[in-house]
């Protein structure tokens, strides 16, 4: 209320009334006046931070940045001859006793009469026989289980609470149950192996099969597949890599759980050569069939990525 004008006055309902007049003009006309909100003026805005350009990087230090063929085998190469450069080297300076780490001569030479003998080689094939009975059942009950525990939410809700709980136990402390249940023979061996892979390859399983894209699953079904075609045609082709991956990390722990099983329940084997060798402290006899180990694990990683590559070329 302006000074001078006293409410009820004529001055005062005059304006109120020219308010209400121009308030129904501006809605009959479908505009209204709205105040345009404070525009900051642009000399205030801080300027932009001028940076050099950035220089280009090494190939070997970019991020998933390919290189090229002649660069991976030479880092492939120095993988092998750093390590084995080392040992030499610590062999021939003499900075650890030979007793306790044998020379890369002394190691060829033990491995070379084991082999000469035939003791190796049988140890070995007692070996990878029970790798392949005990990962080969154990990847026979993981892999379906997987999938349904992938594809189905009732299968995870069936499968998944007890499967968490027994992938903690270590299959070592199985060992003296096994022995009970089973006796002395090939089978406590086999089992060890069985409970020591079968879970997290199961888990390893299922995630893979989780990770199938959802699209690919509704456009099948858009185009009118079925459940059981979708399973088969969509599901199961795009996680084969995925499984083949989970099967080559868990091989791995099939050797070092036959190793652990062949020392407490075995008369024959690579883990019972180990044992033996350890009683006389022939050291180089350790170190020979540890390459020999990994020489096998090597091997069946490579084949196992050329089977991944030959079977999943279609997943990009």
């Amino acid at each position: 209320m302006k000074p001078g004008v006293t409410p009820g006055s004529v001055d005062e309902q005059a304006a109120a009334q020219r308010f209400l007049e121009a308030e129904r003009a501006s809605r009959g006309s479908g505009t209204a006046t709205v105040a345009a909100p404070a525009r900051p003026d642009r000399t205030e805005w801080p300027a932009l931070p001028v940076r050099p350009r950035p220089k280009p990087s090494s190939s070997l230090l970019s991020i998933r940045k390919p290189i090229s063929h002649t660069t991976r085998l030479t880092l492939l190469v120095l993988s092998f001859v750093i390590p084995l450069l080392a040992w030499v080297v610590l062999s021939a300076t003499q900075a650890v006793p030979e007793t306790f780490l044998p020379g890369p001569v002394a190691t060829f030479q033990a491995g070379l009469e084991m082999a000469q003998d035939g003791t190796l080689f049988t140890d070995l094939w007692d070996t990878v026989q029970r790798i392949l009975y005990g990962f080969g059942l154990a990847v026979l009950v993981s892999v379906p289980i997987g999938i349904v525990m992938g594809t189905f939410m009732a299968g995870n809700a069936l499968f998944e609470p007890f499967l968490s709980m027994m992938r903690y136990l270590p299959a070592s402390a199985f060992i003296p149950l096994m022995m009970i249940w089973l006796g002395v023979g090939e089978e406590p061996k086999i089992a060890v192996l069985f409970l020591g892979t079968v879970f997290f390859n199961t888990f390893m399983t299922a995630d893979v099969v989780r990770s199938v894209p959802r699209q690919l699953i509704n456009v099948s079904y858009t185009l009118g597949a079925r459940r059981n075609e979708v399973l088969r045609k969509v599901i199961i082709p795009h996680s084969v890599p995925g499984i083949i991956d989970a099967i080559r990390v868990n091989i791995a722990a099939a050797w070092n759980l036959v190793v652990v099983a062949e020392v407490v329940v075995s008369t024959t084997g690579l883990g019972r050569r180990i044992m033996q060798s350890q009683r006389f402290l022939e050291t180089d006899q350790i170190f020979a069939i540890l390459i020999l180990i990994g020489i096998c694990g090597v091997i069946i990683d490579i084949a196992l990525r050329f089977l991944r590559n030959r079977i999943g070329r279609w997943v990009a």
